[in-house]
């Protein structure tokens, strides 16, 4: 497969796994298809994809293990994520850190830690003061305004 064919499928596979998420009730055949749909993802941007695409797919799979109510690869993936966002500083946009934060906050919420939760969200919205770009900012905001404290 082309690079260029692969970042397409990557993509694809990213904006797949979110249609799924957003679905008001799965099946576990659909919750099964979630989870290889954004591990998929997150393989085909290992192969092709920025630094960025690799935080942003832990992020996602972090997501995708809140929705499924599993705590445990929730915070795995949470914080890969931000070790991928720490070791990356340059290849990343603004709001990116801010983000990876943000799931930490939803990770360590479904783990029962809602202090950490509060903590991570608290740095998340530190960050996201620092986000420069309108539509940007406005997404992040609307995603932090559903994390606790």
């Amino acid at each position: 497969m082309a690079p260029e064919e692969e970042r397409r499928l990557a993509a694809d596979l990213f904006n797949r796994a979110w249609t799924l998420m957003e679905l008001p009730a799965r099946t576990p055949e659909q919750d099964d298809e979630l989870l290889d749909t954004a591990y998929a993802s997150a393989y085909h941007w290992s192969q092709v994809g920025t630094e960025a695409n690799r935080a942003r797919s832990q992020w996602q799979l972090s997501r995708v293990y809140v929705v499924l109510g599993r705590p445990e690869p929730a915070l795995h993936h949470a914080r890969r994520c931000l070790a991928w966002c720490e070791a990356n500083p340059e290849a990343l946009e603004d709001w990116d850190l801010a983000y990876a934060f943000e799931a930490l906050s939803r990770a360590q919420s479904l783990a029962g830690d809602a202090e950490d939760a509060r903590r991570h969200a608290d740095r998340a919205r530190e960050l996201a003061a620092g986000v420069a770009g309108a539509k940007d900012r406005e997404h992040l905001d609307d995603d932090l305004a559903t994390l606790p404290g």
